[in-house]
């Protein structure tokens, strides 16, 4: 495999020797993780790899399937400060980010200072995102792409890193607003989460209804996952794998006159690129490879892909998922 040298800056000594160090940390990571969150392996991968990659993910699935309980987790083992916000129609900008308010000296000076807002931390869940009203999103869309909020025109740069892992409900749909496709983008994966099979749901029966309770300890720091990320970005790319992301890509942006056109509504950017990139230099990073290959941009095509593809109306009444044009998109690489 061709590596070009752009993309392998460094001694390939040493990015080798820190590549093997951080897997070996990052299995011990998973494993605290794997005793905790149950039969979830491929979410608790997904997981890992967003913030590795360094971006946000969205976390499909129904109550109950410890998506609260898996970013806690998370927050613990990795070393971060981790918030949580419940999303409500109600839910106004300020409850994020904080507001200013007026203070009076006691030599009766007048001034204002910012209160800071949950947002102002690490880890930041928002549950049921979608229930929020699209002012309130849009606040959020700013501390997600920007990694700061704007307050009475000043600028507040957030903690670093930071994360959002914001979750859904996929069934009731009742007094939400559906997240735009700009704020959709800014995920890097959308993780779905499916019920556990029977041996991991006995294995959690058994663990959570005792006495004993997991004793969480940090494996990382902040420090160390800032570290890990700029180790990603270092990980060398065959140019194979990157024709493969590409061409991938590009193929759900079908032309006017082609067949997939009457399916497709919303196609991937170059931000699904991007995104695809990072994620599957994550992935070959989480197990100890030393460089991604063509079932690693596979693997990843459908967290990457499903929140930044929509269906036509016509697809959509012929009974077509956004899953099944994925799998004809990556029939060819398989």
């Amino acid at each position: 495999m061709s590596i070009p040298e752009t993309l392998a800056p460094g001694n390939p000594a040493d990015l080798v020797a820190e590549i093997e160090q951080l897997g070996q940390r990052l299995a011990l990571v998973r494993e605290r993780i794997g005793g905790v969150i149950f039969g979830q392996r491929a979410v608790i991968d997904e997981a890992l790899i967003t913030l590795l990659a360094g971006g946000h993910a969205l976390l499909i699935g129904v109550p109950g399937l410890a998506k609260t309980r898996l970013v806690e987790t998370l927050g613990a083992v990795l070393g971060l400060a981790d918030k949580r916000i419940q999303c409500t129609p109600d839910l106004m900008p300020a409850d994020i980010i904080g507001s200013e308010v007026l203070e009076e000296s006691e030599s009766g000076r007048r001034s204002f200072r910012f209160i800071e807002g949950p947002v102002f931390c690490q880890l930041l869940m928002a549950d049921e995102i979608n229930r929020a009203s699209p002012r309130t999103q849009s606040a959020l869309l700013q501390a997600m792409q920007e990694g700061r909020v704007s307050v009475a025109g000043q600028y507040h740069p957030l903690p670093r890193p930071f994360h959002v892992l914001a979750t859904q409900n996929p069934l009731e749909q009742e007094g939400t607003y559906p997240l735009p496709e700009a704020q959709l983008d800014r995920f890097l994966l959308q993780i779905d989460v499916d019920y556990p099979d029977l041996a991991a749901e006995r294995q959690m029966l058994l663990a959570t209804t005792g006495l004993a309770e997991e004793q969480l300890s940090p494996v990382l720091s902040a420090a160390e996952l800032a570290q890990a990320q700029r180790l990603v970005r270092r990980v060398p790319v065959g140019e194979s794998v990157i024709e493969a992301i590409l061409a991938l890509v590009r193929a759900g942006r079908p032309a006017p006159d082609a067949e997939a056109a009457r399916e497709i509504a919303w196609c991937p950017g170059p931000r699904a690129s991007h995104a695809l990139m990072l994620a599957a230099r994550a992935r070959a990073l989480l197990d100890g490879r030393f460089s991604p290959s063509l079932d690693d941009v596979v693997a990843l095509a459908h967290p990457v892909l499903r929140h930044r593809m929509a269906l036509t109306f016509a697809a959509r009444a012929d009974g077509i998922a956004v899953a099944q044009v994925i799998d004809r998109l990556i029939a060819p690489f398989r």
